[in-house]
């Protein structure tokens, strides 16, 4: 577990505990996969990834609390949980003949999306850098807004 349990929320930390089951998981049917077989080596170190990142984005946007990184975190979360949902099909395709068992990841992964849900939405639109990418920023803001912060004089280091 990263030093940052302490620091998560109840959300946080139920979202990270539903991550690391995912991917112990994930880790068992890897086991599974043949050393000797290149095509389903290379889905198992997709799997592997993608449950690894359900963890490790959530401690990263734990110490974090600007709503922009929060939300390239959550991005990026879902993007590996989509992808882990449909693994299943490449295992199918590659011959795994243990395929069954990964609608169990499949199980996790919807209680993980509810979750997530509830994660997101305690995100604070109100703590935030405007993203000039115009990707994360909080809703009513856009990438060409003007920065309040831009406001505050600033003479260097000259008054230090």
């Amino acid at each position: 577990m990263f030093g940052e349990e302490n620091e998560m929320n109840s959300e946080e930390r139920s979202l990270y505990k539903k991550g690391e089951e995912i991917y112990e998981v994930v880790d068992h049917i890897c086991q599974l996969i043949p050393d000797d077989d290149e095509r389903l080596g290379f889905v198992k170190g997709l799997m592997l990834e993608d449950a690894m990142l359900l963890t490790v984005k959530v401690a990263g946007a734990t110490g974090g609390q600007l709503y922009d990184i929060k939300m390239e975190a959550a991005a990026i979360i879902r993007k590996a949980a989509c992808e882990l949902m449909i693994q299943n099909h490449a295992l199918k395709m590659f011959g795994f003949e243990h395929v069954e068992y990964f609608q169990i990841v499949r199980d996790l992964l919807e209680e993980y999306r509810f979750l997530f849900i509830d994660w997101v939405a305690k995100f604070d639109p109100t703590d935030y850098i405007i993203d000039r990418w115009g990707l994360f920023n909080p809703p009513g803001v856009g990438p060409f807004d003007h920065d309040p912060d831009d406001d505050i004089p600033f003479d260097g280091f000259d008054d230090l």
